[in-house]
């Protein structure tokens, strides 16, 4: 069957439009259907930043590392990760690898990760074999799998982008809940070596069906020109689009680029924190593994979930609004924990954890911030600046705390992050679009 011709379109605000052909006609399967190779390809690349603090314990036993310095791993790891966004998404925008390429390499680069990190000779071997290799293979997954579901669904991108990263913390709840409890210092290494295998294998099926529309894009059934009218008096009008298009170059001398990444380096540095060092503190309230892996399921599944419906609440409120109430959340949990390790109670730690991983919700906040500040024709390459924070809040919130618990404690330190938390939500009341002049007054009914 021939394909039919796109058709050209331009809205009446200068974007233009290449409608169609359907995705089942490009690519024999549905629109809906694109969602699941990404799914997949990101539940497999979070597992081990969202389960090595509960790792940590039995790294540091097999190889006779300190733990502060284990955590390091972890650290580098997430810069690794974090930054090899910019770099993918400038590659991708200019059309010079395909998403199956990228996807096959993070595939082998995820499957190196784990298998180094219990077989390599030393800390420099692990260091890079899982910090660079198995990281920046994460971040090729990530970026690839974020950007690929932005360009199947360009009029619902931030609801669909948010439920795919979602994955990225949701993938590790079946390591933490079967895997975690049997895993010690005798049988870690093999226990790496099928992780890695499996991640591996689901990436690489996964990035087979892997495919990019043509630029531009959009679903034949979808009016783009009713569409870009809807976002400024339908339902999330509450959310501006940007009032033109701008380059990296233009984004970073504008004020709201470095507060955005100013937020979510504090965010980062919390969230990140939080999941490192939840499975060491857990255990010093006597509990058992299985009850650890359990707890540290429930903060990761909050995470995921709260991530995957965020943004229809932010379509009422406001993404700027929502995001504040998120890292207020963050920095309520933060005083949760302290109380539960005062307490040492249970319940508190249970509903700590969930308040805790709710606050990881601000990621997708934020980029659809960076989309409705500075435009969608180049928002991978700027959200990507953005998202680079998140390396800087890796290093102070896993590699630099975890130096400091022995000395500081872990209440402390949980105190100590929901300041930061708290800072970064009040830091959300200057955030403020670019172009657009604030109203200085209101309308008021006279009666």
């Amino acid at each position: 069957m021939t394909t039919p011709p796109p058709a050209e379109l331009r809205d009446c605000f200068g974007r233009d439009y290449r409608v169609g052909p359907s995705a089942e006609l490009l690519t024999g399967r549905s629109r809906s259907w694109q969602l699941a190779p990404p799914l997949a390809a990101m539940a497999a690349a979070g597992v081990l930043q969202y389960s090595f603090g509960a790792l940590a314990p039995a790294l540091s036993a097999l190889h006779g590392w300190p733990v502060s310095q284990t955590f390091w791993l972890l650290a580098l790891w997430i810069t690794a990760q974090a930054g090899v966004g910019l770099p993918v998404a400038y590659l991708r925008e200019r059309g010079v690898l395909g998403p199956r390429a990228l996807l096959w390499l993070g595939a082998a680069m995820c499957l190196l990760g784990p298998v180094a990190l219990g077989r390599a000779p030393g800390f420099s071997g692990a260091l890079l074999g899982f910090s660079l290799l198995g990281g920046a293979g994460a971040g090729l997954v990530y970026a690839v799998s974020a950007s690929t579901v932005a360009k199947w669904f360009p009029d619902r991108s931030a609801v669909r982008v948010s439920l795919v990263t979602g994955a990225f913390a949701m993938g590790a709840i079946p390591f933490l809940l079967l895997v975690l409890p049997t895993v010690s210092a005798t049988n870690l290494v093999p226990t790496l070596d099928r992780t890695g295998l499996v991640l591996g294998l689901v990436i690489a099926v996964a990035g087979v069906f892997f495919r990019d529309p043509p630029s531009n894009w959009w679903p034949p059934q979808v009016d783009p020109r009713a569409w870009a009218l809807s976002r400024r008096r339908g339902p999330g009008s509450a959310n501006l689009p940007a009032v033109r298009d701008y380059s990296p170059g233009e984004a970073v001398r504008i004020g709201a680029l470095p507060a955005l990444a100013v937020i979510l380096f504090c965010a980062s540095a919390v969230t990140l924190f939080t999941v490192a060092a939840f499975a060491g503190f857990a255990a010093t309230l006597d509990l058992s593994p299985p009850v650890i892996g359990a707890a540290t399921a429930l903060l990761v599944a909050g995470n995921g979930v709260a991530r995957a419906v965020v943004l229809r609440v932010s379509d009422r409120i406001g993404r700027a609004r929502t995001l504040a109430a998120t890292l207020t959340v963050l920095a309520l949990s933060q005083a949760a924990l302290a109380a539960s390790a005062r307490d040492q109670s249970l319940p508190l730690l249970l509903a700590a954890a969930v308040l805790a991983g709710a606050g990881g919700a601000c990621y997708p906040l934020v980029a659809s911030l960076v989309r409705e500040y500075f435009g969608d024709r180049r928002h991978g390459e700027i959200h990507a600046v953005v998202y680079s924070a998140k390396a800087f809040g890796g290093i102070a919130g896993v590699g630099l705390t975890a130096a400091a618990v022995p000395t500081m404690g872990y209440p402390a330190l949980f105190l100590l992050a929901g300041a930061l938390a708290l800072g970064s939500a009040l830091l959300c009341r200057l955030l403020r679009q670019p172009g657009r002049i604030p109203l200085l007054w209101t309308t008021q009914r006279v009666r």
